[in-house]
């Protein structure tokens, strides 16, 4: 039987996996994400030549960034992709390609197999080098006007900046407070996400108020998210939500937030605040998702 070509474009590293229509992976892989346009299309190139030989019947892309129908617009956190169409690029193939938003992507998988499963008013957020994310409203995914609702990492979290250092991209970057905690530490690496966590969950103090700030700017995009679209439950997700503490420590923050007030506490509903079942793997099984809704004319 033919399977698909899922492949998530991200600001680190390039996932691609092989699956069927049930979303069951029969094979993965990762490569490091060049940073050079040449350099990054051989790559994609490679992988999607490998599976062809195997003719799948349909291509699958996510990648950051606004995306219109299957181009892409600036390229969010990868600048270089804007213009860059992969349903032109491999339409010799003679197979469905679709593209979809990263963001959007998550909140796809999740509500299709994950814990956000028909759930007809939620989102997914994706705590990565930027902030993704995606909503579900009234059982229809938006995306907006413009093709960038959800595009949660450009949400103004502070008002004495007026640089992009006062959005959600930047202040709420999981990729950034990992390289805090690092640097707080004295850690020669301050990529290592394992080092920055041990420290975490041990309570170390400077790790530990370091990361309940994290939380809390995470909290803020919740509240505004919520205010705007009235959700009823919100999966988190990312590389750093496989560590347990952080969905507790959201949802920590959140409970400090609500019963801080009794106005909030009594006029604003407060959404569950989940664990995404998919962790990092998410983009994979939306953007078959997207493919399969496609390729079958439905529309989520």
């Amino acid at each position: 039987m033919k399977n698909y070509l899922s492949i998530d474009i991200g600001g680190t590293n390039v996932k691609y996996a092989e699956l069927d229509d049930s979303g069951h992976i029969i094979e993965k892989g990762k490569v490091k994400t060049f940073h050079n346009k040449d350099e990054f299309l051989k790559v994609i190139d490679d992988i999607v030549a490998k599976y062809s030989e195997k003719e799948i019947k349909g291509l699958a892309f996510c990648a950051p960034g606004k995306i219109e129908h299957t181009k892409i617009h600036f390229g969010g956190s990868l600048p270089f992709l804007d213009g860059v169409d992969f349903a032109q690029r491999y339409r010799d193939l003679g197979i469905p390609v679709a593209v979809i938003n990263d963001g959007k992507a998550s909140v796809l998988a999740e509500n299709w197999l994950g814990s956000l499963k028909d759930i007809k008013n939620c989102a997914a957020i994706t705590l990565g080098t930027g902030v993704g994310g995606g909503i579900i409203v009234d059982g229809h995914l938006l995306n907006g006007a413009h093709f960038q609702a959800g595009e949660l990492s450009f949400m103004k979290l502070r008002d004495s900046d007026n640089d992009f250092n006062s959005f959600a991209g930047s202040r709420a970057s999981a990729v950034q407070m990992i390289t805090r905690v690092n640097e707080k530490l004295g850690n020669s690496d301050k990529t290592d996400g394992l080092a920055a966590f041990k420290a975490i969950n041990e309570k170390d103090p400077d790790a530990w108020e370091i990361f309940e700030e994290y939380c809390n700017r995470v909290v803020s995009i919740i509240v505004n998210v919520q205010s705007v679209v009235d959700l009823d439950a919100i999966a988190i997700g990312g590389g750093i939500s496989a560590q347990p503490i952080v969905v507790k420590e959201i949802n920590r923050q959140y409970d400090k937030l609500y019963d801080s007030s009794e106005l909030i506490r009594m006029t604003f509903t407060r959404p569950q605040i989940l664990d995404a079942r998919f962790k990092n793997d998410a983009n994979l099984y939306g953007v078959l998702y997207n493919l399969l809704l496609h390729v079958n004319g439905e529309k989520l």
